[in-house]
């Protein structure tokens, strides 16, 4: 499937692993990267370690009658040198899938964690706002600093909206609720 623009993009952490993840609207669904998900389960700080297991585990599934890639599904990911590559993806249920079938019991931790999801916005900013606490990247934090409020409502909001970490110059609200008019932010609302 040759890759559109991406709406949506979302990185999740599992022991500080980033799972990343693109969004399809065409199949209205999150596509996981696989080798991301080996690092995180494996805890592997080597992308190309990952990426060999990853490539290993497939072939032994695929052999065993389980097939978790579709062909049709690559979506191109950041490389560690900053280069868009195209990668393999897995949707929730192979993720899940994958997970039964690890080869070790290292990915039950992992499974735990990545279906205890409530997939609704404010599910996931919840969840990402517990990762932010866990992760300890709070106390690098200047408290009370501009720079410091946006980067707490990027890392909480980054994947889910698009003005994640942003300076707001227009007013907004939701479910009734009315957040901080933007005059008193540093850029003036229209």
């Amino acid at each position: 499937m040759e890759q559109q623009k991406q709406l949506k993009k979302s990185i999740r952490f599992f022991n500080d692993r980033e799972v990343r993840a693109v969004w399809d609207d065409e199949n209205n669904c999150w596509w996981f990267s696989a080798t991301d998900i080996v690092r995180a389960i494996n805890n592997e700080p080597d992308y190309t370690k990952a990426g060999n297991y990853w490539r290993w585990l497939k072939r032994k599934l695929k052999q065993g009658g389980i097939q978790l890639v579709s062909a049709t599904h690559g979506f191109k990911f950041e490389a560690p040198d900053g280069k868009l590559r195209v990668a393999d993806v897995l949707n929730s249920e192979a993720v899940a899938l994958l997970a039964k079938h690890y080869p070790n019991n290292r990915a039950n931790e992992f499974l735990d964690w990545f279906t205890y999801s409530d997939n609704t916005l404010d599910g996931q900013s919840r969840k990402k706002a517990y990762q932010l606490y866990e992760s300890g990247l709070l106390r690098t934090l200047e408290p009370g600093s501009l720079k410091c409020l946006q980067q707490i409502h990027a890392y909480i909001f980054g994947g889910l909206y698009d003005f994640a970490g942003q300076i707001r110059t227009k007013n907004i609200s939701k479910g009734g609720f009315t957040f901080a008019n933007c005059l008193h932010s540093p850029k003036r609302c229209k």
